[in-house]
Order: structure tokens, then sequence, then C-alpha cells
């Protein structure tokens, strides 16, 4: 695992610590969830960022994600009746 630092106002982190009581749950707990979640909801970003994970030049894929548009494995395969 991997610590981040994350700053939050005041009344985000009174809710976030109720809930947490709450729900029996740290707050470290509770935001890897919601970013996992976060991250599952958006296959668009989620696919972009597997590819930049799994490329041999990063560069490379940076390049076409700046300058290409970008479709979901989804998208084209019933772009192409695949």
């Amino acid at each position: 695992m991997h610590r981040v630092n994350l700053t939050i106002d005041e009344a985000l982190y009174e809710q976030a610590k109720a809930v947490s009581f709450i729900e029996k749950k740290s707050i470290s707990q509770m935001i890897r969830e919601s970013l996992n979640e976060y991250i599952s909801k958006n296959s668009k970003i989620n696919e972009q960022a597997n590819l930049i994970l799994e490329a041999d030049d990063e560069k490379e894929v940076l390049n076409i994600l700046a300058n290409d548009t970008f479709i979901s494995h989804e998208n084209f395969k019933n772009k192409f009746n695949l």
C-alpha cells in the first residue's frame, strides 16, 4: 500500500468522521472504496489509465491520448459489429 496525503475542508472531514463511526470503517477505508468505485464507474478513464500502465513507451501513449479520440473497447466492438 501507498500512503497519500489528502487535504479536505473541515465540514467534509467532520461528515467523514461521523459516517466512519456509523459505518464502523476507517476514513482511509472509505476513501479507498470511494476511489475504487469512481475509477470503476469511469470506464473511459479506467481504460486510458490501464493503457498507460501497460505501455512499453509511456510517452507515445500519452501523446496518443492527448491527440487522438479514444473510444472504449465496447464502443469499438459495437461500431464494427464485432
